[in-house]
């Protein structure tokens, strides 16, 4: 299995006994879907290996506490630590027409109410406050919030998502166009 055939569902974040458990931080809005699971990736040297899971619980609402098969010392818990868990993309719950997973609009086009055709989306950055649509448009990198206020439409079978942006935005990256 490899990493773009999955997505992150958390990391592994401390031991939780003597016997091999291990708490995931959870990255999802919905942790309950994932109380069951009979095994997931884990990172390890770059590479996903499988693990299977004994038994899983939730603790304190977003961490998972997991009982994984063939870890049963403090030391094989140890080796864990600090790991990313992974799940196969077909694991994501379907979502309505109106949402999406970042992953799934690399490479729509934007188009922009007033402006037209704005470019298309390379990446998500959400590593600031809120949201970015990273969207390329002949080499021109141009940002926009991912802000429900901006986003008008999302065509997922055409690959386009329609914006209204406000004045100005997409020009301050065009002026030398």
């Amino acid at each position: 299995m490899q990493k773009k055939d999955c997505f992150f569902l958390g990391k592994i974040v401390k031991k939780y006994s003597f016997k091999g458990e291990l708490l995931i931080k959870l990255d999802t809005d919905e942790p309950e879907l994932y109380e069951q699971l009979e095994s997931v990736f884990i990172e390890l040297k770059n590479n996903l290996v499988p693990f299977f899971i004994e038994s899983s619980q939730l603790h304190k609402s977003e961490l998972l506490r997991v009982k994984f098969e063939e870890v049963d010392t403090e030391q094989d818990a140890d080796s864990l630590l600090k790991c990313g868990i992974y799940l196969p993309l077909e694991f994501l719950p379907k979502l309505e027409d109106d949402k999406f997973y970042f992953h799934e609009i690399i490479g729509f086009k934007v188009e922009d109410i007033n402006h037209g055709n704005v470019g298309v989306i390379k990446s998500v950055n959400d590593s600031t406050a809120q949201s970015l649509f990273e969207i390329d448009r002949n080499g021109i990198e141009i940002l926009i919030p991912m802000n429900d206020e901006f986003i008008e439409k999302i065509d997922k079978q055409n690959k386009t998502i329609y914006v209204k942006t406000p004045e100005g935005l997409i020009d301050l990256y065009l002026e030398d166009d």
